[in-house]
């Protein structure tokens, strides 16, 4: 077998990288990283330059992995900074590093993508190998494989990468047929503010609109980027790290992948507020959000209620709406495992560091375990 780290998504043939990824999953279809790079999303002067991993055995293409070289870690939601200043304090170079993850997009899902037909386990381990050799030879300070799959992160642990426990918060469809069939699971009085919520913003002059990618014009994704713009400039400062061009490029390319909640003031033609989703066949995954008039509750209706009903009526089986937010604990969203991997060039660094996340591992999961605490379900629920 051969590794062969390529700077661009576009040096390797769309078919031939979704042929070992499918297209279901939203994340790694090679339309989904041509977006972000075409864009201008994830490039050097981003500091998210492309590095992504090709396997090939006797000219066979046998695995893929995205890949960047980071020179920051702003959009991975896996928080290492203090990492950075302790390379820093001891006069060390912490960026570049080399990580594998999807940008801005905090989801668990494939990072290495293998053939069907290739041993699995040789592979794998092949391709951890070469990305430790890849840190060696280009002298980079580390390896981070940000929301693996269970297996890749058992494998990358055998191939001594640490792992670290985190936590988010997902719907799960119990086989409901009506949304009130999700709401008789809950306490009563939770019941209550939660029908509540829903009939303020029911009773309100707003109107909500659930279009998939096919029927979405091209002049809401102006409006929407306008809505993405607003809401991080408000949070963050900044415009977002996205440009309108990578919303219209995916709308093109992987529309069936696509679902975008709209709300409009009656009467009026053009939305207030939009949350953006993307969906594969099992999961609906909540992404952006913006408005630019501020309604009670229309936030968790756009967000939250209206993505719970989308997965029933299509019969989806789970709903990650995204990174932190206990406030989805009383919504129902329950508190589950999330994983990355990491690798420090530096003995020294990783030992310590494997350290750390060994003891942080046990506080994580006392949160874990005090958030489940706090659902809104009946106690034989």
């Amino acid at each position: 077998m051969k590794a062969r780290f390529i700077d661009s998504i576009h040096h390797i043939d769309r078919d031939e990288w979704n042929a070992i990824t499918g297209t279901d999953h939203p994340f790694t279809r090679h339309e989904f990283f041509a977006a972000m790079e075409d864009s201008g999303a994830t490039n050097r002067r981003s500091g998210w330059q492309p590095n992504h991993l090709v396997v090939r055995d006797n000219d066979q293409l046998a695995a893929v992995m995205p890949l960047y070289l980071k020179y920051h870690s702003y959009g991975e939601y896996v928080f290492d900074w203090s990492w950075a200043d302790a390379f820093q304090r001891n006069g060390l170079d912490y960026y570049p590093k080399l990580l594998s993850a999807i940008p801005f997009t905090p989801s668990t899902g494939p990072r290495l993508c293998i053939d069907a037909d290739c041993d699995n386990k040789v592979v794998t381990r092949f391709a951890l190998n070469s990305l430790i050799e890849h840190v060696e030879k280009q002298q980079l300070s580390s390896i981070h494989i940000l929301f693996p799959q269970e297996p890749l992160r058992q494998s990358c642990e055998l191939q001594n990468l640490s792992s670290r426990l985190g936590t988010q918060f997902h719907w799960f469809n119990r086989g409901y047929q009506t949304f009130d069939d999700f709401l008789a699971t809950f306490s009563s009085r939770k019941r209550k503010n939660l029908k509540k919520e829903r009939r303020r913003l029911h009773d309100s002059d707003l109107r909500i609109e659930v279009l998939e990618g096919p029927q979405i014009a091209p002049e809401l994704w102006q409006r929407f980027y306008y809505f993405y713009q607003l809401t991080y400039a408000k949070r963050s400062g900044h415009g977002g790290y996205l440009e309108q061009a990578f919303f219209e490029q995916v709308a093109k390319t992987m529309p069936e992948n696509i679902v975008l909640v709209l709300a409009y003031i009656e009467g009026e033609p053009e939305p207030i507020a939009g949350a953006l989703n993307f969906r594969d066949s099992e999961t609906l995954y909540g992404r952006y959000w913006g408005c630019i008039a501020e309604y009670d509750f229309l936030h968790f209706e756009a967000c939250y209620y209206q993505g719970i009903e989308y997965c029933i009526e299509k019969g989806l089986k789970k709903f990650d709406a995204g990174a932190q937010g206990e406030h989805k604990i009383q919504r129902g969203f329950e508190p589950v495992e999330t994983w990355s991997n990491h690798w420090i060039y530096r003995p020294e660094f990783n030992a310590a560091i494997g350290d750390f996340l060994k003891r942080d591992e046990e506080h994580t999961r006392a949160y874990i375990k005090q958030a489940g605490e706090m659902l809104p379900f009946q106690k034989n629920s």
